[in-house]
């Protein structure tokens, strides 16, 4: 049985209602780019830390603060989960 928790969306309609996260992230990186007129740069590290601090801070919602399960649906080990909120200040 896979320890890691269930993070699909329960109803179709609702993932039906909402871009999936690459065009999300596609239409953002578009505007950005286009907003910085040719002058982008570390572009990646942008994304990742704009991307990364969220998606730990929903997860530990989810898990209701627990670190294990949380890295459990992040698919990382609880000291690198422990290291990335230190980091984000959460």
């Amino acid at each position: 049985m896979n320890a890691a928790p269930n993070l699909r969306l329960s109803e179709a309609t609702e993932s039906a209602l909402q871009p999936a996260l690459r065009e999300c992230v596609a239409r953002a990186v578009r505007r950005y780019l286009h907003d910085m007129d040719g002058e982008a740069s570390d572009l990646y590290t942008l994304v990742l830390d704009e991307v990364e601090c969220p998606l730990l801070r929903e997860v530990m919602d989810w898990a209701g603060g627990n670190q294990s399960k949380a890295a459990a649906a992040l698919g990382i080990n609880r000291a690198t989960l422990r290291k990335k909120l230190a980091a984000h200040g959460l």
